[in-house]
Protein backbone atom coordinates (compact mmCIF):
# COMPACT_ATOMS: atom_id res chain seq x y z
CA UNK A 1 0.00 0.00 0.00
CA UNK A 2 1.34 3.29 -1.15
CA UNK A 3 0.11 6.81 -0.52
CA UNK A 4 0.55 9.94 -1.92
CA UNK A 5 1.88 13.39 -0.03
CA UNK A 6 0.99 16.75 -0.08
CA UNK A 7 3.76 19.15 1.07
CA UNK A 8 3.53 22.11 2.41
CA UNK A 9 5.42 25.06 1.93
CA UNK A 10 5.86 28.21 3.32
CA UNK A 11 5.75 31.74 1.10
CA UNK A 12 8.37 31.88 -1.10
CA UNK A 13 9.58 28.24 -1.02
CA UNK A 14 9.54 27.03 -4.50
CA UNK A 15 7.72 24.15 -5.70
CA UNK A 16 6.68 21.26 -4.14
CA UNK A 17 8.97 18.53 -3.52
CA UNK A 18 10.45 15.75 -6.33
CA UNK A 19 10.14 12.65 -5.87
CA UNK A 20 13.63 11.24 -4.32
CA UNK A 21 12.34 13.74 -1.92
CA UNK A 22 15.93 14.57 -1.14
CA UNK A 23 15.42 18.54 -2.31
CA UNK A 24 11.98 19.20 -2.07
CA UNK A 25 11.75 22.68 -1.46
CA UNK A 26 14.43 26.31 -2.02
CA UNK A 27 17.34 26.26 -0.10
CA UNK A 28 17.49 23.73 3.12
CA UNK A 29 13.53 23.37 3.60
CA UNK A 30 13.04 19.44 3.85
CA UNK A 31 16.30 18.51 3.14
CA UNK A 32 16.47 14.77 5.15
CA UNK A 33 19.33 15.17 7.08
CA UNK A 34 18.58 18.27 8.32
CA UNK A 35 14.98 17.63 9.18
CA UNK A 36 16.98 15.15 11.04
CA UNK A 37 18.93 16.92 12.64
CA UNK A 38 16.14 19.68 14.05
CA UNK A 39 13.78 16.85 15.71
CA UNK A 40 17.06 15.28 17.15
CA UNK A 41 16.93 18.72 19.21
CA UNK A 42 13.74 18.67 20.23
CA UNK A 43 13.55 14.46 20.74
CA UNK A 44 16.61 15.39 23.21
CA UNK A 45 14.80 17.29 25.64
CA UNK A 46 12.28 14.67 25.99
CA UNK A 47 14.77 12.09 26.55
CA UNK A 48 16.59 13.45 29.22
CA UNK A 49 14.17 14.83 31.22
CA UNK A 50 12.99 10.90 31.92
CA UNK A 51 16.36 10.39 33.51
CA UNK A 52 17.71 13.88 34.42
CA UNK A 53 14.97 14.84 36.70
CA UNK A 54 15.85 11.73 39.36
CA UNK A 55 19.33 13.81 39.82
CA UNK A 56 17.15 16.72 41.04
CA UNK A 57 14.71 14.85 43.56
CA UNK A 58 16.33 15.55 46.24
CA UNK A 59 17.71 19.09 46.11
CA UNK A 60 13.97 20.30 45.08
CA UNK A 61 12.30 18.05 47.82
CA UNK A 62 15.15 19.91 50.62
CA UNK A 63 14.33 23.32 48.74
CA UNK A 64 10.41 23.04 48.67
CA UNK A 65 9.97 20.93 51.90
CA UNK A 66 8.32 17.86 49.88
CA UNK A 67 7.31 15.21 51.19
CA UNK A 68 8.94 11.52 49.46
CA UNK A 69 4.77 11.19 48.09
CA UNK A 70 5.56 14.91 46.59
CA UNK A 71 8.91 13.78 44.82
CA UNK A 72 7.38 10.74 42.95
CA UNK A 73 4.66 12.57 41.96
CA UNK A 74 7.26 14.84 40.28
CA UNK A 75 7.87 11.73 38.17
CA UNK A 76 4.24 9.94 37.94
CA UNK A 77 2.66 12.65 36.90
CA UNK A 78 5.35 13.51 33.95
CA UNK A 79 4.84 10.10 32.65
CA UNK A 80 1.45 9.08 33.12
CA UNK A 81 0.50 12.30 30.93
CA UNK A 82 3.31 11.19 28.09
CA UNK A 83 2.14 7.76 27.90
CA UNK A 84 -1.84 8.28 28.29
CA UNK A 85 -1.59 11.00 25.20
CA UNK A 86 1.45 9.33 22.99
CA UNK A 87 -1.38 8.37 20.24
CA UNK A 88 -3.95 10.86 20.85
CA UNK A 89 -0.78 13.48 19.88
CA UNK A 90 0.47 11.25 16.79
CA UNK A 91 -3.24 11.15 15.44
CA UNK A 92 -3.35 15.07 16.18
CA UNK A 93 0.35 15.08 14.09
CA UNK A 94 -1.27 13.15 10.95
CA UNK A 95 -4.45 15.23 11.01
CA UNK A 96 -2.71 18.92 10.96
CA UNK A 97 0.61 18.05 9.92
CA UNK A 98 3.91 16.74 11.82
CA UNK A 99 5.26 20.08 11.43
CA UNK A 100 3.15 22.00 13.21
CA UNK A 101 2.32 19.54 16.40
CA UNK A 102 6.23 19.03 16.62
CA UNK A 103 6.85 22.89 16.80
CA UNK A 104 3.62 23.10 19.35
CA UNK A 105 5.52 20.58 21.28
CA UNK A 106 8.82 21.82 21.64
CA UNK A 107 7.56 25.17 22.44
CA UNK A 108 5.51 23.72 25.04
CA UNK A 109 8.05 21.82 26.64
CA UNK A 110 10.51 24.16 26.56
CA UNK A 111 8.08 26.99 28.20
CA UNK A 112 6.75 24.31 30.46
CA UNK A 113 10.42 23.41 31.83
CA UNK A 114 10.62 27.42 32.53
CA UNK A 115 7.99 27.41 34.52
CA UNK A 116 8.85 24.72 36.76
CA UNK A 117 12.34 26.82 37.12
CA UNK A 118 10.23 29.64 38.03
CA UNK A 119 8.10 27.41 40.35
CA UNK A 120 8.24 28.34 44.13
CA UNK A 121 6.39 25.22 45.38
CA UNK A 122 5.80 21.45 45.20
CA UNK A 123 2.35 21.81 43.72
CA UNK A 124 3.29 24.12 40.90
CA UNK A 125 6.30 21.70 39.78
CA UNK A 126 4.05 19.05 39.45
CA UNK A 127 1.52 20.76 37.60
CA UNK A 128 3.90 21.59 35.16
CA UNK A 129 5.24 18.12 34.46
CA UNK A 130 1.64 17.45 33.22
CA UNK A 131 2.31 19.73 30.64
CA UNK A 132 5.89 18.95 30.51
CA UNK A 133 4.80 15.08 29.33
CA UNK A 134 1.26 16.48 26.91
CA UNK A 135 3.69 19.00 25.08
CA UNK A 136 6.00 15.97 24.72
CA UNK A 137 3.56 13.45 23.54
CA UNK A 138 2.95 15.49 20.59
CA UNK A 139 6.74 15.99 19.36
CA UNK A 140 8.21 12.55 19.69
CA UNK A 141 5.41 10.64 17.50
CA UNK A 142 5.53 14.09 14.99
CA UNK A 143 9.76 13.68 14.78
CA UNK A 144 8.82 10.08 13.78
CA UNK A 145 6.11 11.06 11.31
CA UNK A 146 8.88 13.30 9.70
CA UNK A 147 11.34 11.27 9.16
CA UNK A 148 8.78 8.57 7.63
CA UNK A 149 7.79 11.31 5.15
CA UNK A 150 11.13 13.26 4.34
CA UNK A 151 13.61 9.99 3.99
CA UNK A 152 14.11 8.15 0.97
CA UNK A 153 13.47 4.25 1.99
CA UNK A 154 16.31 2.96 1.85
CA UNK A 155 18.04 5.95 3.84
CA UNK A 156 15.32 5.31 6.41
CA UNK A 157 17.02 2.78 8.69
CA UNK A 158 20.12 5.13 9.00
CA UNK A 159 17.71 7.94 9.98
CA UNK A 160 15.94 6.48 12.76
CA UNK A 161 19.40 4.48 13.95
CA UNK A 162 20.54 8.28 14.66
CA UNK A 163 17.25 9.31 16.02
CA UNK A 164 17.65 5.88 17.98
CA UNK A 165 21.00 7.50 18.95
CA UNK A 166 19.78 10.76 20.51
CA UNK A 167 17.58 8.72 22.70
CA UNK A 168 19.93 6.35 23.80
CA UNK A 169 22.55 8.81 24.58
CA UNK A 170 20.06 11.76 26.05
CA UNK A 171 18.78 8.90 28.58
CA UNK A 172 22.01 7.47 29.33
CA UNK A 173 23.78 11.21 29.48
CA UNK A 174 20.68 12.65 32.01
CA UNK A 175 22.26 11.38 35.23
CA UNK A 176 25.28 12.74 34.25
CA UNK A 177 24.34 15.99 33.09
CA UNK A 178 21.70 16.16 35.90
CA UNK A 179 24.59 15.89 38.61
CA UNK A 180 26.89 18.20 37.42
CA UNK A 181 23.73 20.82 37.06
CA UNK A 182 22.72 20.07 40.50
CA UNK A 183 26.32 20.04 42.38
CA UNK A 184 27.69 23.08 40.21
CA UNK A 185 24.27 25.18 40.20
CA UNK A 186 20.78 24.08 41.38
CA UNK A 187 17.95 22.03 40.81
CA UNK A 188 16.31 24.63 38.05
CA UNK A 189 19.28 24.81 35.68
CA UNK A 190 17.92 21.26 35.05
CA UNK A 191 14.86 22.48 34.02
CA UNK A 192 16.19 25.88 32.55
CA UNK A 193 18.59 23.82 30.57
CA UNK A 194 15.52 22.95 27.93
CA UNK A 195 14.44 26.64 27.18
CA UNK A 196 18.14 27.17 24.92
CA UNK A 197 17.27 23.73 23.65
CA UNK A 198 13.99 24.64 22.62
CA UNK A 199 14.58 27.52 21.64
CA UNK A 200 17.21 26.38 19.02
CA UNK A 201 14.81 23.30 18.29
CA UNK A 202 11.78 25.90 16.69
CA UNK A 203 14.26 28.16 14.73
CA UNK A 204 15.59 25.41 13.03
CA UNK A 205 11.98 23.38 12.58
CA UNK A 206 10.87 26.90 11.27
CA UNK A 207 13.34 27.14 9.02
CA UNK A 208 13.73 23.57 8.08
CA UNK A 209 10.97 21.73 8.43
CA UNK A 210 8.75 21.06 5.40
CA UNK A 211 5.08 19.89 6.18
CA UNK A 212 4.02 16.24 4.71
CA UNK A 213 0.62 15.16 4.46
CA UNK A 214 -0.95 12.54 3.32
CA UNK A 215 -3.51 12.85 0.77
CA UNK A 216 -6.24 10.31 2.62
CA UNK A 217 -5.24 11.65 6.12
CA UNK A 218 -7.68 11.56 8.65
CA UNK A 219 -10.75 14.50 9.08
CA UNK A 220 -12.10 13.66 11.46
CA UNK A 221 -11.21 13.15 15.08
CA UNK A 222 -12.58 9.67 17.26
CA UNK A 223 -13.54 11.87 20.60
CA UNK A 224 -14.79 8.65 22.16
CA UNK A 225 -12.28 6.71 21.24
CA UNK A 226 -9.63 9.09 22.43
CA UNK A 227 -11.90 9.04 25.70
CA UNK A 228 -11.87 5.25 26.31
CA UNK A 229 -8.09 4.27 24.75
CA UNK A 230 -7.15 7.18 27.68
CA UNK A 231 -8.85 6.41 30.50
CA UNK A 232 -7.28 2.48 29.79
CA UNK A 233 -4.10 3.57 29.46
CA UNK A 234 -4.56 5.76 32.51
CA UNK A 235 -5.85 3.01 34.50
CA UNK A 236 -3.15 0.65 33.17
CA UNK A 237 -0.48 2.63 33.89
CA UNK A 238 -1.64 3.97 37.33
CA UNK A 239 -1.77 0.57 38.60
CA UNK A 240 1.91 -0.26 37.61
CA UNK A 241 2.85 2.81 39.34
CA UNK A 242 0.91 2.32 42.07
CA UNK A 243 1.21 -1.53 42.82
CA UNK A 244 4.65 -1.20 44.35
CA UNK A 245 2.59 0.71 47.35
CA UNK A 246 -0.83 -0.73 47.68
CA UNK A 247 1.67 -4.61 46.70
CA UNK A 248 0.18 -6.80 43.48
CA UNK A 249 -2.25 -9.02 45.54
CA UNK A 250 -4.39 -5.79 46.45
CA UNK A 251 -7.74 -5.27 45.30
CA UNK A 252 -7.12 -2.12 44.58
CA UNK A 253 -4.35 -2.77 42.00
CA UNK A 254 -6.73 -5.56 40.35
CA UNK A 255 -9.63 -3.05 40.10
CA UNK A 256 -7.23 -0.46 37.93
CA UNK A 257 -6.07 -3.80 35.99
CA UNK A 258 -9.43 -4.87 35.36
CA UNK A 259 -10.88 -1.36 34.34
CA UNK A 260 -7.93 -1.28 32.44
CA UNK A 261 -9.06 -4.29 30.41
CA UNK A 262 -12.58 -3.65 30.36
CA UNK A 263 -11.89 -0.10 29.00
CA UNK A 264 -9.38 -1.87 26.30
CA UNK A 265 -12.37 -3.97 25.52
CA UNK A 266 -14.58 -1.09 25.13
CA UNK A 267 -12.25 0.79 23.00
CA UNK A 268 -11.61 -2.01 20.62
CA UNK A 269 -15.72 -2.65 19.71
CA UNK A 270 -15.87 0.94 19.32
CA UNK A 271 -12.95 0.99 16.53
CA UNK A 272 -15.18 -0.79 14.77
CA UNK A 273 -18.02 0.67 14.65
CA UNK A 274 -16.57 4.34 14.10
CA UNK A 275 -15.72 5.87 10.39
CA UNK A 276 -12.30 7.24 11.02
CA UNK A 277 -10.76 5.29 13.77
CA UNK A 278 -8.49 6.52 16.11
CA UNK A 279 -6.30 3.42 15.67
CA UNK A 280 -7.87 1.13 12.90
CA UNK A 281 -7.46 -2.42 14.22
CA UNK A 282 -6.79 -3.65 10.74
CA UNK A 283 -3.04 -2.25 11.63
CA UNK A 284 -2.53 -5.20 13.85
CA UNK A 285 -3.66 -7.97 11.65
CA UNK A 286 0.05 -6.85 9.87
CA UNK A 287 1.86 -9.63 12.23
CA UNK A 288 5.31 -7.89 11.78
CA UNK A 289 3.94 -5.01 13.27
CA UNK A 290 2.14 -6.56 16.28
CA UNK A 291 5.37 -8.00 16.66
CA UNK A 292 6.87 -5.05 16.88
CA UNK A 293 5.52 -3.59 19.73
CA UNK A 294 5.42 -6.83 21.58
CA UNK A 295 8.86 -6.23 20.98
CA UNK A 296 9.41 -2.84 22.31
CA UNK A 297 7.37 -3.33 25.70
CA UNK A 298 10.05 -6.57 26.22
CA UNK A 299 12.98 -4.64 25.29
CA UNK A 300 11.69 -1.91 27.34
CA UNK A 301 10.96 -4.24 30.47
CA UNK A 302 14.53 -5.88 30.31
CA UNK A 303 16.27 -2.34 29.96
CA UNK A 304 14.64 -0.13 32.16
CA UNK A 305 13.86 -2.66 34.63
CA UNK A 306 17.44 -4.00 34.89
CA UNK A 307 18.99 -0.59 34.75
CA UNK A 308 16.79 0.55 37.30
CA UNK A 309 18.64 -1.30 40.20
CA UNK A 310 22.63 -0.83 38.42
CA UNK A 311 21.94 2.98 39.48
CA UNK A 312 21.23 2.05 43.28
CA UNK A 313 23.52 -0.99 42.92
CA UNK A 314 26.40 1.77 42.00
CA UNK A 315 25.86 4.57 44.44
CA UNK A 316 24.47 2.56 47.21
CA UNK A 317 27.13 -0.72 46.84
CA UNK A 318 30.45 0.98 45.29
CA UNK A 319 29.36 4.75 46.64
CA UNK A 320 29.71 6.59 44.10
CA UNK A 321 28.31 9.86 43.16
CA UNK A 322 25.40 10.46 41.08
CA UNK A 323 28.29 11.34 38.40
CA UNK A 324 30.34 9.36 38.83
CA UNK A 325 27.49 6.51 38.44
CA UNK A 326 27.02 7.82 35.57
CA UNK A 327 30.56 7.81 34.16
CA UNK A 328 30.31 4.27 34.72
CA UNK A 329 27.08 3.85 32.30
CA UNK A 330 29.69 5.26 29.57
CA UNK A 331 29.86 2.23 28.17
CA UNK A 332 26.31 1.77 27.32
CA UNK A 333 25.78 5.32 26.27
CA UNK A 334 28.53 4.72 24.21
CA UNK A 335 27.60 1.40 22.51
CA UNK A 336 24.37 2.97 21.69
CA UNK A 337 25.79 5.71 19.68
CA UNK A 338 28.20 3.60 18.17
CA UNK A 339 25.68 0.71 17.51
CA UNK A 340 22.20 2.51 16.59
CA UNK A 341 23.52 3.94 12.96
CA UNK A 342 25.57 0.94 12.35
CA UNK A 343 22.37 -1.16 13.38
CA UNK A 344 20.30 0.92 10.60
CA UNK A 345 22.85 0.00 7.75
CA UNK A 346 22.81 -3.38 8.71
CA UNK A 347 18.75 -3.20 8.76
CA UNK A 348 18.83 -1.99 5.51
CA UNK A 349 20.83 -4.25 3.73
CA UNK A 350 19.61 -7.35 5.82
CA UNK A 351 16.57 -6.73 6.83
CA UNK A 352 15.18 -6.24 10.80
CA UNK A 353 14.71 -10.33 11.41
CA UNK A 354 18.26 -11.12 12.13
CA UNK A 355 19.63 -8.22 14.02
CA UNK A 356 16.37 -8.06 16.23
CA UNK A 357 16.88 -11.08 17.33
CA UNK A 358 20.56 -10.68 17.48
CA UNK A 359 20.13 -7.75 19.59
CA UNK A 360 17.95 -9.63 22.20
CA UNK A 361 20.04 -12.37 22.34
CA UNK A 362 22.95 -9.96 23.73
CA UNK A 363 20.89 -7.85 25.63
CA UNK A 364 19.97 -11.49 27.43
CA UNK A 365 23.50 -11.99 27.97
CA UNK A 366 24.22 -8.71 29.08
CA UNK A 367 21.64 -9.05 31.62
CA UNK A 368 22.12 -12.33 33.27
CA UNK A 369 26.21 -10.53 33.57
CA UNK A 370 24.81 -8.29 35.44
CA UNK A 371 23.22 -10.73 37.58
CA UNK A 372 26.76 -11.71 38.50
CA UNK A 373 27.88 -8.37 39.67
CA UNK A 374 28.63 -8.20 43.40
CA UNK A 375 30.62 -5.91 46.00
CA UNK A 376 33.91 -6.55 44.47
CA UNK A 377 33.10 -6.51 40.79
CA UNK A 378 35.23 -4.03 39.09
CA UNK A 379 35.25 -1.08 36.81
CA UNK A 380 36.29 -3.38 33.63
CA UNK A 381 33.80 -6.33 34.23
CA UNK A 382 30.83 -3.73 34.81
CA UNK A 383 31.75 -1.91 31.65
CA UNK A 384 32.07 -5.52 29.93
CA UNK A 385 28.30 -5.97 30.53
CA UNK A 386 27.18 -2.41 30.58
CA UNK A 387 28.88 -2.14 26.43
CA UNK A 388 26.87 -5.59 26.04
CA UNK A 389 24.15 -4.07 26.80
CA UNK A 390 24.27 -1.23 24.64
CA UNK A 391 25.29 -2.93 21.64
CA UNK A 392 22.55 -5.12 22.37
CA UNK A 393 19.76 -2.43 23.13
CA UNK A 394 21.17 -0.50 19.51
CA UNK A 395 19.55 -2.52 16.77
CA UNK A 396 16.34 -3.61 18.93
CA UNK A 397 15.54 0.73 19.09
CA UNK A 398 16.02 0.87 15.17
CA UNK A 399 15.08 -2.30 13.92
CA UNK A 400 11.54 -2.44 15.91
CA UNK A 401 10.60 1.35 15.25
CA UNK A 402 11.36 0.86 11.60
CA UNK A 403 8.68 -2.40 11.48
CA UNK A 404 5.86 -0.74 13.50
CA UNK A 405 6.09 2.56 11.51
CA UNK A 406 7.42 1.09 8.29
CA UNK A 407 4.63 -1.34 8.63
CA UNK A 408 2.28 1.25 9.28
CA UNK A 409 0.54 3.20 6.15
CA UNK A 410 1.73 6.56 5.68
CA UNK A 411 -1.24 8.64 6.59
CA UNK A 412 -1.14 6.54 10.00
CA UNK A 413 2.43 7.10 10.75
CA UNK A 414 1.96 9.31 13.56
CA UNK A 415 -0.51 7.05 15.40
CA UNK A 416 2.01 4.30 14.64
CA UNK A 417 4.81 6.53 16.41
CA UNK A 418 2.54 7.08 19.35
CA UNK A 419 2.03 2.93 19.05
CA UNK A 420 6.11 2.68 19.62
CA UNK A 421 6.73 5.64 22.36
CA UNK A 422 3.58 4.05 24.07
CA UNK A 423 4.97 0.43 24.05
CA UNK A 424 8.54 1.65 25.02
CA UNK A 425 6.87 3.82 28.20
CA UNK A 426 4.72 1.13 29.38
CA UNK A 427 7.12 -1.18 29.20
CA UNK A 428 9.52 0.88 30.85
CA UNK A 429 6.85 1.28 33.67
CA UNK A 430 6.66 -2.56 33.82
CA UNK A 431 9.89 -3.70 34.17
CA UNK A 432 10.97 -1.09 37.15
CA UNK A 433 7.06 -2.63 38.43
CA UNK A 434 7.56 -6.05 38.41
CA UNK A 435 11.13 -6.51 38.87
CA UNK A 436 10.90 -4.01 41.92
CA UNK A 437 8.29 -6.88 43.36
CA UNK A 438 10.40 -9.75 42.40
CA UNK A 439 13.49 -7.41 43.98
CA UNK A 440 10.65 -6.42 47.16
CA UNK A 441 9.99 -9.98 47.28
CA UNK A 442 13.66 -11.68 47.71
CA UNK A 443 14.63 -9.15 50.01
CA UNK A 444 11.32 -9.63 52.01
CA UNK A 445 12.20 -13.43 52.50
CA UNK A 446 16.13 -12.92 52.69
CA UNK A 447 16.60 -10.20 54.98
CA UNK A 448 15.61 -11.89 58.34
CA UNK A 449 17.38 -14.87 57.97
CA UNK A 450 20.55 -13.18 57.00
CA UNK A 451 20.22 -10.88 59.82
CA UNK A 452 19.84 -13.17 62.68
CA UNK A 453 22.49 -15.19 60.99
CA UNK A 454 25.16 -12.17 61.13
CA UNK A 455 24.16 -12.35 64.97
CA UNK A 456 22.55 -9.03 65.12
CA UNK A 457 20.09 -7.29 67.52
CA UNK A 458 16.38 -8.78 66.65
CA UNK A 459 14.24 -6.18 64.79
CA UNK A 460 10.45 -5.36 65.73
CA UNK A 461 7.85 -5.96 62.88
CA UNK A 462 8.23 -2.24 61.88
CA UNK A 463 11.84 -1.85 62.34
CA UNK A 464 11.98 -5.07 60.10
CA UNK A 465 9.18 -2.96 57.47
CA UNK A 466 11.62 0.39 57.29
CA UNK A 467 14.80 -2.29 56.86
CA UNK A 468 13.25 -3.84 54.12
CA UNK A 469 12.80 -0.55 52.39
CA UNK A 470 16.21 0.78 52.34
CA UNK A 471 17.68 -2.42 51.69
CA UNK A 472 15.72 -2.58 48.53
CA UNK A 473 17.83 0.22 47.51
CA UNK A 474 20.77 -0.81 48.18
CA UNK A 475 21.03 1.30 51.51
CA UNK A 476 22.25 -0.33 55.12
CA UNK A 477 19.67 0.70 57.71
CA UNK A 478 22.38 1.73 60.45
CA UNK A 479 20.60 3.70 63.03
CA UNK A 480 22.80 6.74 64.14
CA UNK A 481 25.17 6.23 67.06
CA UNK A 482 25.54 2.50 65.99
CA UNK A 483 29.20 1.06 67.21
CA UNK A 484 31.48 0.90 63.99
CA UNK A 485 31.50 -2.93 64.29
CA UNK A 486 27.80 -3.32 64.20
CA UNK A 487 27.48 -0.88 61.74
CA UNK A 488 30.02 -2.89 59.46
CA UNK A 489 27.81 -6.13 59.68
CA UNK A 490 24.36 -4.55 59.56
CA UNK A 491 25.89 -2.91 55.79
CA UNK A 492 27.15 -6.98 54.82
CA UNK A 493 24.18 -7.36 55.24
CA UNK A 494 22.16 -4.98 53.65
CA UNK A 495 24.38 -5.44 51.02
CA UNK A 496 23.93 -9.00 50.36
CA UNK A 497 20.51 -8.81 50.53
CA UNK A 498 20.14 -6.12 47.86
CA UNK A 499 22.93 -7.86 45.86
CA UNK A 500 20.79 -11.33 46.04
CA UNK A 501 17.58 -9.42 45.11
CA UNK A 502 19.19 -7.83 41.93
CA UNK A 503 20.79 -10.90 41.15
CA UNK A 504 16.96 -11.91 40.24
CA UNK A 505 15.58 -9.55 38.79
CA UNK A 506 18.37 -9.40 36.28
CA UNK A 507 17.85 -12.98 35.30
CA UNK A 508 13.92 -12.38 35.33
CA UNK A 509 15.25 -9.62 32.58
CA UNK A 510 17.44 -11.59 30.95
CA UNK A 511 14.83 -14.31 30.53
CA UNK A 512 12.15 -11.49 29.10
CA UNK A 513 14.78 -10.74 26.77
CA UNK A 514 15.12 -14.47 25.34
CA UNK A 515 11.44 -14.38 24.95
CA UNK A 516 12.08 -11.32 22.75
CA UNK A 517 14.21 -13.19 20.29
CA UNK A 518 11.61 -15.61 19.86
CA UNK A 519 9.23 -12.45 18.98
CA UNK A 520 11.91 -10.84 16.84
CA UNK A 521 11.62 -13.90 14.28
CA UNK A 522 7.90 -12.80 13.34
CA UNK A 523 9.40 -9.27 12.04
CA UNK A 524 9.93 -8.36 8.73
CA UNK A 525 10.82 -4.94 6.53
CA UNK A 526 8.05 -2.75 6.49
CA UNK A 527 5.28 -3.70 3.93
CA UNK A 528 4.68 0.22 3.80
CA UNK A 529 8.48 2.04 3.75
CA UNK A 530 8.18 2.98 -0.02
CA UNK A 531 5.45 5.56 1.05
CA UNK A 532 7.24 7.88 2.33
CA UNK A 533 9.32 10.28 0.52
CA UNK A 534 10.80 8.10 -2.35
CA UNK A 535 7.66 8.50 -3.98
CA UNK A 536 5.60 10.64 -6.17
CA UNK A 537 4.18 14.13 -4.20
CA UNK A 538 1.41 16.35 -5.10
Amino acid sequence: MTSQTIDKAGPGDGPPAGTSGATPGKGLRGHPWFTLVTVAVGVMMVALDGTIVAIANPAIGDDLDASWSDLQWITNAYFLALAVSLVTAGKLGDRFGHRQTFLIGVAGFAASSAAIGLSDGITMVVVFRVFQGLFGALLMPAALGLLRATFPAEKLNMAIGIWGMVIGASTAGGPILGGVLVEHVNWQSVFFINVPVGILAVALGVWILLDHRAENAPRSFDLLGIALLSAAMFCLVWAVIKAPEWGWGDVRTWSFIAGSLVLFAGFAFWETKVKEPLIPLGLFRSVPLSAGVVLMVLMAIAFMGGLFFVTFYLQSVHGLSPVEAGLHLLPLTGMMIVGSPLAGVMITKAGPRIPLAGGMVLTALAMYGMSTLDKGTGSAVMSLWFALLGLGLAPVMVGATEVIVGNAPLELSGVAGGLQQSAMQIGGSLGTAVLGAVMASKVDSDLPANWADAGLPPLSPEQLELAEEAVQKGVAPVPEGTPAQIAAKITDVAHDTFLSGMSLASLVAAGVAAVAVLVAFLTKRGENAEAGAGVGHI
